[in-house]
């Protein structure tokens, strides 16, 4: 008879160990998947991490790619762009979320020319020409050396400064081409049958070939795997090196040529004399050196196995944590934003109670205070004045009574003689004298005719 488990016979997990459990899961059972859509919700924050989601018409998924990996992406994400992801599956702990860690982006079109370019390369490589056997060694004495790429690009300028410092006697030739765009196949193609004639009819002593240019994309490097391009260097009689785009970029021409060097300098390192002794060398060294790291990266994968079982691998708590960082920097910067509306608002209610006591109120009602102080002023100066004035015309009138010009005023006059004397009695003066009568109104001259005695009336 069936029955079902009781209470404690299901497990019972806390919300922590159910998301680690999940996470497990996921990155246990998927492996590294290749994932087209459009980018929505990019958000790049300052620790250098980028967050999007990826979708299309039916569903989304979050996305995170840490800076150590996009630092090393060529586009420039944005939202609404087509891309291609290399990813891992797994799930952000933290908020149980689902999500896809990002390991390489490219656009989406990418992906239509990766085909082409690996069934180009199957059937090329069916046909034989990327068989050792049929490749050209260089030759020990180079001495002239043809060079096809773009005479303004930064691979002829690279490549003439190493062989300027290794060997300045080397004679260069360049055979200048267009290295990116619809024209730059048939010109490439052009050029090497142009240089292959010339070393055939003796006109130029081309001892190799060397077809360059800088990194790009697959977009910007796609010329250099053109079948016409591939077919043109292996019909070459002249040894051809191709040096195109960086280390990690392969192309049809690098696989056809007799050389491949991974950037434009280390080509021309390889061209200049005794180049194959250090190649030799290196080869020897390189062989070793894989021996030794597998050896090495075998016991370390099963040790790495064996910790896993024991340990959390620690690039995912880092990755964990730096979401987390990069979420507490959004809530500090709306934390911020709230004091700043916050602390805004309380100024504006400062600067109202400010305004109440704004001190040109007060300073108006000090100036009205100070006119009518000056009003008052005024007219305790103009009663003090009448005062004054009062007063003065009692005391003029007091000297007046005393003043002999009031005595003149009532008929008496007063005598002087001609040196200006006042004549008090007659006998100062004598019959003939001349003297002065001040009157009231006006002054007479008089001439004395005689004079009396006291006791005369």
């Amino acid at each position: 008879m069936f029955s079902q488990p009781g209470p404690a016979e299901i497990p019972s997990f806390t919300v922590a160990q159910l998301n680690r459990e999940v996470r497990r899961l996921l990155e246990g059972h998927f492996d590294f998947i290749w994932v087209e859509g459009e980018i929505g919700n990019f958000a790049a924050p300052s620790s250098g991490h980028w967050y999007f989601t990826l979708k299309d018409s039916a569903a989304q998924v979050r996305c995170a790619m840490f800076r150590n990996r996009n630092q090393r992406v060529r586009l420039k994400p944005a939202s609404g762009l087509a891309v291609r992801l290399r990813c891992r599956v797994s799930l952000y702990e933290g908020r149980g979320e689902f999500q896809l860690i990002v390991e390489h982006m490219e656009h989406a079109g990418a992906g239509a020319l990766q085909a082409a370019f690996e069934a180009l390369k199957a059937r090329l490589q069916a046909e034989g020409l990327f068989d050792l056997a049929r490749k050209r060694a260089l030759p020990a004495d180079l001495q002239t050396l043809g060079v096809i790429t773009s005479p303004t690009g930064a691979a002829i300028h690279d490549v003439l400064t190493v062989l300027r410092r290794r060997c300045p006697s080397l004679r260069v030739y360049l055979l200048p081409v267009p290295v990116q765009g619809e024209a730059a196949a048939p010109a490439i193609v052009e050029a090497l049958a142009r240089a292959n004639r010339w070393a055939a009819a003796g006109e130029l002593a081309l001892d190799a070939l060397l077809l360059t240019r800088g990194g790009g994309s697959l977009e910007d490097l796609w010329a250099f795997n053109k079948e016409s391009v591939a077919r043109a260097i292996a019909a070459s009689t002249l040894p051809v090196v191709s040096a195109v785009g960086h280390e990690v970029d392969i192309s049809i021409a690098d696989l056809v040529a007799d050389q491949r060097a991974p950037t434009p300098s280390a080509a021309a390192e390889l061209l200049s004399p005794d180049s194959q002794a250090w190649l030799s060398r290196l080869s020897q060294l390189e062989r070793q050196l894989t021996g030794l790291m597998r050896r090495r990266l075998a016991d370390a994968g099963r040790e790495l196995n064996h910790l896993q079982q024991r340990l959390r691998h620690p690039g995912a708590l880092l990755r964990e944590q730096a979401q987390r960082l990069d979420e507490l920097e959004q809530r500090m910067i709306r934390a911020q934003r709230q004091t700043l509306r916050q602390n805004q608002s309380r100024l504006a209610l400062l600067q109202q109670r400010l305004q109440g006591r704004n001190p040109a109120q007060r300073v108006g009602q000090h100036q009205r205070d100070v006119v009518a102080l000056q009003q008052r002023l005024q007219r305790a100066m103009q009663a003090r004045l009448e005062r004054a004035r009062t007063r003065l015309a009692h005391v003029g009138q007091l000297l007046d009574s005393v003043s002999p010009l009031a005595t003149l005023q009532r008929g008496y006059a007063i005598l002087t003689t001609e040196s200006g004397e006042v004549v008090r009695s007659a006998e100062q003066v004598t019959p003939g004298d001349t003297l002065r009568a001040r009157l009231a109104e006006g002054r007479l001259r008089l001439t004395v005719e005689r004079d009396r005695s006291k006791d005369e009336p």
